[in-house]
């Protein structure tokens, strides 16, 4: 009675809204359409849609899905402040963090369906029966991906639900899921680089350093999306989400996005001072390679974002700002999906491991599909965090009578 009582109550709050939440809602539902209209054409007539080859067969689709687990992990400096240190900001705001996990876990799925030729062998994902859930990395990825999924839905959903009935925490059951969740959330982007750092035959993805990698810009990107995403939570509903909990995730933010940085120029250094033929790919990156440039505007970008958003944030004038803080955040965000996504992915391909050289451009179907998943995601995700408020804020609680959402 009490879980029927709790699901209608929560979906009807998060129906109910004004124009500007109907108008967002709606234009998201546009790019979903189009996302299954491409859908359709890409397992109609195959992969041929994309510019996809057989020289580069990852693209935009597995860009995105390395950036979206960073961007999973990234919840735990929410989770990690709130329950180890008892910050108590954070506290206050960690369930939402963890909806934020649920919802880039629900992207990185679609990124892998997406990016999958034949959706119908998704079975062969599925542990001890699927042909690649232990013998593929992949398989190993979407196994603690989809461990890290239902850790966070049990976890977010019961405190909601504690919160709706008006009980008390189970901490003996609570508390132990908090611990592995946070331990879980290193793991997922471990795994994702060991995905792509244990092919030999793609040197500039083979070397040691890429988990770091990967963990610094995860905890980089991940925060300044959750900062973008408490100031908007903050100017249009009713809670309040202290500046405490929004500085201390500027301040991570600072010193990963500087560490991300640092691990970059070294890369830069070690690959380049004394060229080998293994060091072709960060060369065609960087400056190109027999005259094919296309990758290096982004390259270039992603560091101009990421230099002058690191700046930004040492300067307290700006990282103190609520009004300018989201310029950075952005930068940071944009920059760190280029360098992980677009920078890393594509040019590990170029040249093949038999020397060919070729270029890669996303088509049309590509962006459509890309910028599908992304509203979807933020479809979910807006639900998610309105009902998520509703509850915290006492507007949805069992008995009562749900209030309009504003």
């Amino acid at each position: 009675m009490q879980l029927i009582s709790f699901a209608s109550d929560y979906t009807r709050y998060v129906l109910k809204g004004g124009t500007k939440f109907y108008a967002w809602m709606g234009s998201l539902a546009v790019l979903i359409v189009g996302m299954m209209y491409v859908f359709y054409l890409q397992n109609t007539d195959g992969l041929i849609v994309t510019g996809m080859t057989s020289q580069i067969h990852d693209g935009l689709y597995f860009a995105n899905l390395v950036f979206l687990v960073g961007v999973a992990a990234g919840a735990v400096t929410i989770v990690f402040p709130a329950y180890v240190y008892h910050h108590e900001g954070m506290h206050k705001v960690t369930v939402l963090g963890e909806m934020l996990a649920i919802t880039a876990v629900i992207m990185v799925m679609m990124f892998v369906f997406a990016h999958m030729g034949r959706p119908d062998r998704l079975w062969h994902m599925i542990p001890i029966i699927g042909i690649y859930s232990f013998s593929s990395m992949l398989g190993w990825d979407v196994m603690v991906l989809t461990g890290y999924l239902i850790l966070n839905f049990i976890v977010g959903f019961y405190y909601l639900w504690v919160k709706y009935t008006g009980g008390k925490i189970n901490k003996a059951f609570f508390m132990p899921l908090v611990y592995i969740s946070i331990v879980w959330a290193l793991s997922i982007h471990t795994v994702t680089a060991f995905l792509i750092s244990t092919m030999p035959a793609r040197p500039m993805w083979f070397h040691s350093m890429m988990p770091i990698r990967f963990i610094t810009t995860a905890f980089a990107a991940g925060p300044a999306l959750i900062i973008l995403a408490f100031l908007i939570v903050r100017k249009n509903t009713t809670m309040w989400i202290e500046d405490s909990a929004i500085k201390l995730l500027a301040t991570i933010v600072t010193w990963c996005l500087g560490i991300a940085i640092f691990l970059t120029m070294s890369e830069v250094v070690v690959e380049l001072y004394a060229r080998t033929e293994h060091a072709n790919g960060l060369y065609y990156l960087m400056f190109g390679l027999h005259g094919l440039t296309s990758l290096v505007p982004w390259f270039w970008s992603a560091v101009v974002l990421m230099v002058v958003s690191f700046v930004l944030f040492l300067i307290p004038a700006i990282r103190n700002n609520m009004k300018l803080l989201p310029i950075p955040c952005v930068m940071a965000f944009a920059g760190i999906w280029i360098e992980k996504g677009m920078g890393l992915i594509v040019p590990g391909f170029i040249p093949s491991p038999i020397g060919e050289v070729s270029e890669y451009y996303p088509t049309f179907v590509e962006w459509l599909m890309t910028l599908g998943i992304w509203a979807f995601g933020f479809f979910i995700l807006t639900i998610l965090l309105k009902g998520a408020i509703g509850i915290l804020q006492g507007e949805i609680k069992f008995g009562g009578q749900a209030v309009a959402a504003k």
